[in-house]
């Protein structure tokens, strides 16, 4: 199972191709289990150019599956410590946000499907499985 971030689903809808979308492609035209977070979901809406954008991206998001935390306020404290850690080691991740999604991922057992260097950075030093096919 995987779960797909916003910067392959933003790619992915400007019909945008690169490796990230290709891995999408194929995951959707196989029948790959996969999902997104509620912050992709808001993210990807966020960014919407009009209403009309707006009404027909939320009727697709509102389709997929939905992954989540599961350990309630202490996933968010190992979120918190692994952008603590990584930036110990030198590591600087652009946004928190990247830290809370790697969360999600390890605590459901999930790939991530992404296009974000950060996440690639996160893998080398916490056991984030990346989708790479």
């Amino acid at each position: 199972m995987i779960l797909v971030d916003t910067s392959v689903l933003i790619d992915y809808l400007k019909g945008m191709k690169n490796k990230s979308t290709g891995s999408f492609e194929r995951v959707i035209d196989q029948g790959i289990p996969f999902g997104i977070h509620h912050l992709t979901y808001m993210e990807v809406l966020q960014g919407a150019k009009s209403e009309t954008d707006y009404k027909t991206l939320k009727k697709y998001l509102d389709t997929q599956h939905f992954y989540d935390l599961k350990k309630g306020k202490m996933s968010f404290a190992d979120a918190a410590k692994m952008y603590r850690t990584l930036r110990s080691k030198g590591v600087t991740i652009k946004s928190s946000v990247d830290c809370f999604i790697v969360q999600v991922a390890i605590e459901n057992g999930l790939f991530l499907l992404h296009n974000d260097v950060d996440f690639t950075r996160i893998a080398r030093h916490f056991p984030l499985k990346i989708w790479d096919i």
